[in-house]
């Protein structure tokens, strides 16, 4: 009985012992689901395999498990787009989101880490999702998308639902809020072309492919896979890795050292990002559609075929993490983990992710080390994201 990867349900409970059989079993499990079957690519290897492969694996026929359900445009976001369009409008952006240019916001990041902690009350329990984790990655993409400060609070809200439109049922109010989305930066990208700015819409609004500048859709699907992609998975990683933390209090303390000793702990810290972005994979899953017939760990796959990289389970890959792959060890060095994706799709805001990361959790373990989750975790129902929807907790018990 292989595991319902497309039913949003099944991601909340604990996913992991059903995806570890998915690993032991012999070639690629087939699974079937409402928009049809697909094969599931549960280990390391194999999702390497295709990602570094855009010529055999496309994904213009849809990334996530939910696109077989709606159908997608290449024009719908840059997901979708294979090469050698992908790669001309990724380097529109790219140079932004360069080591050196990401290294230069940790001062600003620093600051609005601060103001956030700040307004939190830590003698009373609060919902961490809303008032730690949420805050920061929005105001930090929302600046470089060039977004004022007035309509952030609308940003958090079209980001949420932007997320539940890409599920496998979105309601109509999240449809309607996406829609909202777009409208916002359609109005936000005309702007740009008459009062250009030093922002990401501005650049995007005036830089050209081939001689030609990008048309309105691409503007907006572009501006809105930014977003909710700077957005979504940070939040979904400070989240996650506080309730990480919390169960694990040997591997808290090590980090909390490291918060600690200020920026002699950075490379410490560094480390535990990593592992918990491998222990929780932000973005559970992707998908490629093959070109061709094709044989992947012996199964043969027809062209057409759908496969789904089950990035959450290749992150606990024992062939590649080892006997420890199961437990979570922020001192693990290397971590070849999967969850920025590998190939011509790896994120391009990785290193701005891991920086928002390294410096909220080390401020928050260097104020409050003895945090508490006082409640119940609620997490999200979704085939795309290990979210929290809940995570009440207590920073200074």
């Amino acid at each position: 009985n292989p595991p319902a990867l497309a039913d949003p349900y099944f991601w909340p409970a604990d996913p992991y012992p059903a995806l570890a059989e998915l690993r032991a079993a012999p070639g690629l499990v087939r699974i079937d689901s409402p928009g049809g079957p697909f094969w599931a690519l549960a280990r390391h290897n194999e999702i390497v395999e295709v990602s570094r492969n855009p010529g055999l694996f496309r994904s213009g026929d849809g990334v996530l498990l939910a696109d077989r359900l709606r159908g997608v445009l290449s024009s719908d976001s840059i997901l979708y787009l294979d090469p050698p369009k992908h790669g001309r409008i990724r380097k529109l952006v790219s140079p932004s989101l360069t080591v050196r240019r990401v290294a230069a916001l940790e001062p600003r990041i620093e600051a609005l880490t601060a103001e956030i902690l700040a307004e939190v009350d830590p003698t009373a329990t609060v919902e961490a999702v809303d008032a730690v984790c949420a805050p920061l990655p929005l105001l930090v993409i929302a600046e470089l998308l060039g977004v004022p400060a007035s309509d952030r609070a609308d940003f958090r809200r079209w980001s949420d639902a932007a997320i539940a439109a890409g599920g496998t049922s979105p309601t109509d109010d999240d449809m309607l809020s996406a829609a909202e989305l777009f409208g916002y930066l359609s109005e936000a990208a005309a702007d740009r072309r008459v009062n250009p700015r030093e922002d990401i819409l501005s650049i995007l609004v005036h830089s050209e492919i081939d001689g030609e500048a990008l048309d309105d859709t691409e503007l907006v699907m572009f501006a809105f896979s930014i977003l909710v992609a700077g957005n979504e998975t940070t939040r979904t990683l400070l989240a996650n890795g506080l309730e990480a933390l919390f169960d694990r209090p040997d591997q808290r303390a090590v980090l909390t050292a490291a918060a600690a000793a200020g920026p002699a702990g950075e490379t410490a810290m560094a480390l535990g990002v990593e592992e918990l972005l491998r222990w929780e994979a932000p973005i559970v899953s992707m998908a490629r559609t093959a070109n061709e017939a094709v044989d992947i760990a012996g199964t043969k796959v027809e062209a057409g075929d759908f496969l789904a990289l089950v990035y959450a389970s290749a992150n606990r890959d024992e062939a590649v993490f080892g006997p420890t792959a199961g437990a979570l060890d922020v001192t693990r060095d290397p971590n070849p983990h999967l969850s920025f994706g590998i190939g011509e799709h790896f994120c391009m805001g990785a290193g701005l992710a891991r920086l928002e990361a390294r410096i909220m959790l080390g401020e928050l373990l260097r104020r409050w080390p003895d945090y508490e989750v006082t409640g119940p975790v609620e997490r999200t129902p979704s085939t795309l994201v290990r979210g929290i929807d809940a995570l009440p907790i207590l920073l200074s018990p």
